[in-house]
């Protein structure tokens, strides 16, 4: 099981900031160790657990890069055109019959290996053909149209990097090498429940005074898009001993466990009791809005973070808590969130020395630019301004208002959640 060192947490202060919290996570965290071999197939969204060096050059051979005539460059016409008898056809798969030689030329396609002698390629559309030569015009480069062996990647290089998170073109990239399985480190295990009395699970009845619980699916499929193997454990009702003892029952065979709901300071938010009845917990109060009230802790050496129960403030939190663990107990490397700068369409003030994530919509402005529309009513417990909108703005720590036409930092929600 991954874990996390008992003094992790022991931050002094009030309130945490975003970058504090996030930088606590990736230095403190202890990556799982356990490693293994998936197909190609299976490669996608799972992180690398060793480098790979590439075992051979791309291309693997010099190559024509067009369908066209190759010749040797100590030939080409420097003043006027050239005829050249054409000697040889290659196509891609095949190889020349025999070398070329001087003052010769081959019929060539492209991906197919240089002729032995040949190492530029006219295009076919700008020459002519006569009988049985090829005319030329004078002024191409030598090496033109040809990728040279090792042109993409020389063999030996560093092509994919322990901890990286492997994507759809990294794993075309091992198959270019002829590699058919990758190693990678086992998927993150975590364990989800949902806090409450008020909450009933879809398909069961549901009373008057209940809602439907949602925020435990969204969790959920955040989860999966992180390659994680996702335990659904329900919903745990509002009682501080039952709670403890599912909390403390999960925590040894899974390397996260993930709750939301009950993490405030009411009377009836009993998870931060519940956790340090079998546990320790640091009740972690983030500057950041939506989501302030945060949970994080070590149950049995397992971490622990319970989430807000809004929404709108859980989806925001896993954001900034949840993602950088699991990619931190996966041994990951950093992936930063990196706003892209849009225009403001709205107005907006905040508090100061708080990080704040507005609800917008991007339209195009008339002058083509990319703007934000603010999601128009307010609450983080409007499950609608997520689904209705194209992502979140981020107002740092340091700003206190926005205004129409002010450049400001847009997060896609497809950059948040993969």
């Amino acid at each position: 099981m991954a874990q996390l060192s008992d003094d992790c947490f022991a931050f002094g202060g009030p309130m945490m900031s975003v970058d504090e919290a996030v930088g606590l996570i990736a230095t403190r965290v202890t990556p799982v160790v356990d490693v293994e071999t998936v197909t190609l197939a299976r490669a996608d969204g799972r992180i690398l657990e060793h480098d790979i060096l590439a075992p051979l050059p791309l291309p693997p051979f010099t190559n024509s890069a067009v369908d066209g005539y190759a010749v040797s460059s100590r030939d080409l016409p420097q003043k006027e055109e050239q005829a050249f008898p054409v000697i040889g056809r290659v196509q891609a798969g095949s190889a020349a019959s025999a070398p070329l030689k001087p003052g010769q030329a081959t019929r060539i396609f492209t991906g197919a290996p240089m002729p032995e002698g040949a190492d530029t390629v006219f295009m076919q559309e700008d020459v002519r053909v006569d009988g049985d030569k090829v005319v030329v015009p004078a002024g191409l480069k030598p090496g033109a149209n040809v990728r040279p062996a090792g042109e993409d990647i020389p063999s030996g290089f560093v092509a994919l990097k322990a901890g990286q998170r492997l994507r759809p073109q990294d794993v075309a990239l091992a198959a270019a090498f002829g590699l058919t399985g990758l190693d990678v480190v086992r998927r993150i295990r975590v364990a989800v429940f949902s806090t409450g009395n008020e909450l009933a699970s879809p398909g069961e009845a549901r009373a008057a005074a209940q809602l439907f619980d949602s925020n435990r699916f969204m969790l959920m499929a955040m989860l999966s898009r992180l390659g994680c193997e996702v335990s659904d454990l329900g919903i745990l009702r509002d009682d501080r001993a039952a709670l403890a003892r599912a909390l403390q029952e999960v925590a040894g065979s899974h390397d996260l466990i993930l709750t939301t709901g009950g993490v405030s300071t009411g009377e009836e938010d009993h998870v931060k009791a519940s956790v340090e009845s079998v546990g320790r917990l640091v009740l972690w109060r983030m500057a950041i809005k939506p989501g302030r009230p945060v949970a994080m802790g070590i149950i049995g050496g397992t971490p622990f973070i319970g989430l807000p129960g809004n929404p709108v403030a859980s989806f925001v939190t896993f954001v900034h808590v949840v993602r950088p663990t699991i990619l931190a107990l996966s041994g990951a490397q950093p992936e930063p969130l990196l706003p892209m700068p849009v225009r403001a369409a709205f107005s907006y003030k905040k508090k100061i020395a708080r990080r704040e994530y507005v609800r917008v919509t991007l339209r195009k402005a008339a002058d083509g630019a990319l703007e934000a529309v603010k999601f128009p009513r307010e609450g983080a417990g409007l499950l609608s301004s997520l689904a209705d909108t194209d992502g979140l703005v981020e107002l740092g720590e340091e700003v206190t208002q926005v205004t129409p036409g002010q450049t400001i930092g847009f997060l896609s929600y497809a950059s948040l959640i993969n």
